[in-house]
């Protein structure tokens, strides 16, 4: 096995952590820039969803493809290759000539997007040791909530000052940045260079999810329960063929691990049951709230600013203690807490009411996220390292576009046609917010019951 440097694991994890950087910024970003878009295209709340859902889709297609062929080609080639698409596609977005333009690039983004966030962390598990690799999960997830917080203030700014499409212009300019940054890691990693890129199920995969969430985000079409139904369809078929095929695109053979099985539930449902929080939250302070992009911005600060002071330390706790389920069950118990608040939002707007469930759910995914990586990223053979970095970024993003997908489901059942908002659609809108959150509490319940377990772990 190669030995790495302190050097050579710091000049990684500069990149990667800058690469990580990226995608949250872009989606909290663009959050806050929904009401100038659907003001420009003449667009209601259901389709500005797709801003955020078009950009998921793409990536959770290409994550299971990407892992496999970053498995083959290389880890960083593959996390370079993304990066250009992200630069390439940014550039097109600022001249995007109407609402499917700018839909067809954010899915193109998340492909780019796709391709970093599965080599990065399986690039940090190979370079850094067990000793250390909490701290350096940590440090990169803290990057991730760093765009986060940083994405909905830089959002609004330059929503209100300079106009929506300069929020790309900002993304290819950190897009050059960690161009710079990976070229100075002068290895390449290349877990299965002997393996065979399984196309079919590559295929198998992208259609499932394509005809799944579509169907699921248009409900109430014609098409569209057919559609989810043909995807549920597809779903088995999947499974039946990666139990059976020699080289699949996709391992099943990790969710035997009950650890990591577990780990995985509940990594899906704290992302299906928060990510939605900044869409809704965007749109119903600027609506309801009658805040500014600006304002609205700097009031969303105070939740991933707890994630970016707690995530480093929770990682690094995570190291030292024993018992490593405490922590991401703490988190569920705490983000369920906070998401329980949202079910008493109504059409009158409260600063201070904000304020205290932001906190609390902001401490909640603090607590969770780098904690719940580490234990999943240690309970897996070396091995298998790569292939379980690529599931748990599948894990994520498949759930965030779950959460935007029952998102959309909720406001065509409920709101249906007159999903423009105005002070006559506010009290359905709040429905919808209801209706949403109650589901999420109850994935936070699963979370937590999966993140506790009693069978025997044994860390790598």
């Amino acid at each position: 096995m190669v030995e790495y440097n302190e050097r050579m694991g710091l000049t990684l994890l500069a990149a990667t952590s800058a690469g990580s950087f990226i995608t949250p910024l872009m989606s909290t970003s663009m959050n806050l820039s929904l009401m100038s878009i659907g003001s420009e295209f003449g667009i209601g709340s259901h389709d500005l969803a797709y801003v955020n859902t078009m950009f998921l889709l793409g990536s959770v297609i290409a994550m299971v493809p990407c892992a496999r062929m970053a498995d083959l080609k290389g880890l960083k080639k593959t996390f370079i290759v993304g990066l250009l698409i992200l630069a390439v596609c940014s550039v097109l977005s600022m001249v995007s000539p109407s609402f499917e333009f700018l839909l067809l690039m954010r899915f193109l983004i998340g492909i780019g997007a796709s391709m970093g966030t599965i080599t990065s962390m399986a690039l940090l598990t190979y370079v850094f040791p067990v000793t250390r690799r909490g701290w350096a999960i940590g440090v990169n997830t803290t990057f991730v909530y760093i765009g986060l917080s940083i994405g909905p203030t830089a959002g609004g700014l330059i929503s209100d000052y300079l106009g929506w499409r300069a929020i790309f212009a900002v993304v290819l300019l950190i897009t050059v940045f960690t161009l710079y940054r990976i070229s100075k890691f002068d290895s390449e990693i290349v877990p299965c260079p002997e393996g065979r890129m399984d196309w079919k199920g590559g295929v198998l995969w992208g259609m499932m999810i394509l005809l799944l969430m579509s169907g699921l985000m248009n409900i109430t079409t014609e098409w569209g329960p057919v559609a989810a139904v043909v995807g549920t369809v597809l779903l088995f078929a999947l499974a039946i063929y990666l139990r059976r095929a020699p080289e699949p695109v996709l391992s099943t053979s990790m969710f035997s691990n009950r650890s990591f099985t577990k780990a995985c539930i509940a990594a899906f449902m704290n992302y299906a049951a928060s990510y939605s929080i900044t869409f809704f939250m965007a749109l119903y302070m600027q609506s309801i709230g009658n805040l500014s992009a600006s304002e609205a911005g700097l009031l969303m600060l105070i939740q991933p600013f707890m994630q970016v002071l707690l995530t480093t330390r929770m990682g690094a706790l995570s190291d030292r203690i024993e018992n490593k389920r405490l922590l991401p069950t703490l988190g569920m118990a705490i983000t369920c807490a906070g998401i329980a608040l949202f079910l008493f939002l109504g059409t009158e707007f409260s600063l201070p009411y904000m304020v205290v469930t932001m906190l609390v759910v902001g401490v909640g995914l603090g607590t969770f996220s780098s904690p719940n990586a580490s234990f999943m990223m240690s309970v897996v053979e070396p091995s298998q390292r790569s292939e379980a970095s690529g599931l748990v970024s599948i894990v994520r993003q498949t759930g965030m576009m779950v959460s935007m997908s029952i998102s959309m489901a909720m406001i065509s059942v409920t709101m249906g046609s007159t999903d423009n908002l105005t002070p006559e659609t506010y009290g359905l809108f709040v429905d919808v917010i209801h209706y949403v959150f109650a589901v999420c509490v109850a994935m936070c319940v699963v979370g937590a019951v999966c993140s506790w377990g009693k069978e025997k772990i044994v860390f790598h």
